[in-house]
C-alpha cells in the first residue's frame, strides 16, 4: 500500500504538469489572438475614418452641385 501512494502522487504530478502546460499553451494562443484582433480593430478604425472622410467629401461635392444647379435655375429662370 505504501508503494501505491508514491506512484499515485507521481501520476498526480504528471497530470498537473500536463494541465499547466496546456494552460500555458492556451495563454499564448489567446495572447496571439488578442494581438491579431487589436491589429484588425486598428485597421478597421482606420478604414472607417477613411470612408467617413470620403463620404464627407462626396456630400460636399453634391451640395456644391445642388447650389450650382439652383444658381443656374435662377439665372435661366429670369
Amino acid at each position: 500500500m505504501s508503494q501505491e501512494q508514491p506512484h499515485s502522487h507521481e501520476q498526480d504530478l504528471k497530470s498537473l504538469e500536463f494541465r499547466v502546460d496546456e494552460l500555458i499553451q492556451l495563454c499564448h494562443q489567446l495572447k496571439d489572438e488578442n494581438q491579431a484582433l487589436r491589429e484588425q480593430q486598428g485597421d478597421l478604425m482606420s478604414e472607417r475614418a477613411n470612408l467617413m472622410q470620403k463620404n464627407e467629401m462626396a456630400r460636399s461635392r453634391v451640395e456644391a452641385m445642388i447650389m450650382r444647379l439652383k444658381n443656374m435655375e435662377q439665372d435661366y429662370g429670369q
